[in-house]
Formats: structure tokens, C-alpha cells, sequence
């Protein structure tokens, strides 16, 4: 344990710009990686509070806390304004705050979206670290938001693709996606048949706000590695029951993790227990869980973040 910091320094704010300069892909997946692992490391549950809106139409203010004993201590706190899209502005905003873990001093704070989007596309290549195959060469993206190529970017930090495809509800947007991949060296195109796209990848990664399964299980090769990141409401479902049916599951936490549709709705089906989840993220990371058990093996992630994640993150970025 290191010894309290000095008072009187003076508190930092990074922009998103900043935030995105100082989390490096490498850097950012050895810091979730690491967080994982060491001890004195913990994230409560969540709290969400409802907020009355002019409009009538409620919002919500999610405050997300986590810590590491003696290290920092970190709250999120993120607004979801529903009606944000039509006014062409995010639906969800956030911003972090980081404490000193020895004496409390406040070191700084920083912009959320940025943060929470490269952590959560972080996240998942650890878990394709260890489940994906050692020689997967395509790699699909289904979505177009702000997390599809943060999370092709975080994807190929990881393995090397020979391909990269991007697939959208709107063909300009995916061009659009896959075009800022090629200016990152990447090889990437974005195609319109979906259903052949599954067939043939390798990897599959899901980052949409899907209330319908848009990953079909009886396409899925032996030996494909699903990442599912946008569903983290009931309601919400990127994948169908033959995908939870033919694959081992991972969580990122059985508590978070199960909450999605894509567990949740499997779980009250009786398609799936909770026996059934192979393991969770710090179990993969700390080897309780060898990942990966054969070539041919299906594997399927589902994350929906945690806090010890910003937590990594907020460390990253006020390191200095």
C-alpha cells in the first residue's frame, strides 16, 4: 500500500479528446486486466433514480461507484435522456470522478462517454483473448453507433484479422464505420447480407440497441466467438436461444451480465441456468477459467460493464 498523497494539489479535467489519447488500447486492456486480479478491488450495485422531465417523459440518473482499498476510489454518474436522439444529441452522458484511496483528496475528473465507450470495447477483447481462436481471421461488427469501431479497434488489438466487416440497418453508416477503420490500417468493408456475414466469421461482435435477435445461432461455424455488448435491459436481445443453446457462456459479472435479454429471456425460458455461465470475466483473467476448451467450441460473451472497469480506466487516465 502506498502512502498518502500530499494535499493542496490541483484537481485535473480531461475532455473526451484527452481521455482517448490517454487510453491506448494495450495500455487500457493490461489496466481492466489488472484490475481483475488484485485484491481490494470492489464495485457495489448501482443505484438508478428516476427524474421528472418538462416533457413528461422521465429520465434516469445511473451512479456507478467502485474502488480499490488504498488505491483510488471512482463514481460514474450517467443521465439517460430518451428523447436526446431527436434532438440529435447522445441519449446517454456521463462523466467520472476519482478520489485518492489514502486520504481522499479529489484528483480529478473527466469525460464519461469517452471513457466508458473504449473501456467497454476494452473489456471485451480481454474475454476474446481468451476465447476467441488463436487463428480467427474474420471479424464481424453488427452495429454502427459510437461503440462499433471502438470495438473493432479494441478487437484488433488482440488478434491480427485478415478481415474486418461492418454490418448496419443503415449501409451508409457501416461504410462509414468501415472506412474509419481502413484509416487505422485496417482492411474493412461494410456488407448487406447479414445472415452470410454470421456464417462466415469468425468473431462476431453485437453493439446495438437490438429488441430482436439479429444473431442466429444455427449459422454460427464451430469454433465462433460471439461478443454481445449492446443489450442491458430485459427487453433488449442480440442474439437467439440457439446461439445461448449451441455455446459455452461467459459472463462479465453473473449479476450485470444476467440482467440483458439475451441471458435473461434464455434463463426464465429454461433454455439456460445460471449453472450453465462457464465463468465471468476475473474468473477467465485469473485463470480459475482456462477459456477456450477446443477449436471447434462456440463461445459467447455477454458484458453489460461494471464499475471496476471506469475504476481501470479513471486510474489510466490520472496516472500522472
Amino acid at each position: 500500500m502506498r502512502e498518502p498523497t500530499t494535499a493542496g494539489r490541483d484537481p485535473a479535467f480531461r475532455t473526451g479528446t484527452e481521455v482517448a489519447a490517454l487510453l491506448p488500447w494495450p495500455e487500457l486492456i493490461s489496466a481492466i486486466e489488472t484490475i481483475l486480479i488484485e485484491p481490494g478491488g470492489f464495485a457495489p450495485e448501482r443505484t438508478v433514480h428516476t427524474v421528472g422531465h418538462p416533457s413528461g417523459n422521465d429520465v434516469a440518473l445511473l451512479m456507478k461507484p467502485g474502488w480499490v482499498v488504498g488505491e483510488v476510489i471512482a463514481i460514474k454518474a450517467v443521465t439517460f435522456f430518451p428523447d436526446n436522439g431527436q434532438l440529435d444529441l447522445p441519449t446517454i452522458n456521463a462523466g467520472v470522478l476519482l478520489f485518492d484511496g489514502m486520504d481522499g483528496t479529489f484528483l480529478g475528473a473527466c469525460d464519461g462517454n469517452e471513457l466508458t465507450t473504449r473501456r467497454t470495447a476494452a473489456a471485451s477483447a480481454v474475454a476474446a483473448k481468451r476465447l476467441a481462436r488463436d487463428d480467427a481471421k474474420r471479424l464481424l461488427v453488427i452495429g454502427t453507433g459510437a461503440l462499433s469501431p471502438m470495438t473493432a479497434l479494441a478487437h484488433c488489438a488482440v488478434r491480427d484479422y485478415d478481415i474486418v466487416e461492418v454490418w448496419g440497418r443503415n449501409e451508409d453508416k457501416a461504410r462509414e464505420v468501415a472506412n474509419h477503420l481502413v484509416t487505422h490500417n485496417i482492411t474493412a468493408r461494410s456488407v448487406d447480407d447479414l445472415d452470410a456475414a454470421v456464417a462466415e466469421a469468425d468473431v462476431i461482435t453485437c453493439v446495438t440497441g437490438a429488441t430482436s435477435p439479429l444473431v442466429r445461432g444455427a449459422l454460427l461455424r464451430p469454433g465462433t466467438h460471439v461478443d454481445l455488448i449492446g443489450a442491458f435491459t430485459p427487453e433488449m436481445r442480440e442474439s437467439d436461444d440457439e446461439v445461448i443453446r449451441r455455446g459455452t457462456v461467459f459472463l462479465d459479472t453473473r449479476d450485470d451480465g444476467s440482467i440483458s435479454g439475451d441471458i435473461s429471456q434464455p434463463l426464465a425460458a429454461g433454455i439456460m441456468t445460471m449453472d450453465d455461465v462457464a465463468a465471468d470475466l476475473s474468473e477467465l483473467v485469473n485463470g480459475h477459467h482456462n477459456g477456450r476448451s477446443s477449436a471447434e467450441e462456440i463461445t459467447v460473451f455477454k458484458s453489460a460493464g461494471f464499475a471496476l472497469e471506469d475504476v481501470a480506466a479513471a486510474r489510466l487516465v490520472f496516472r500522472q
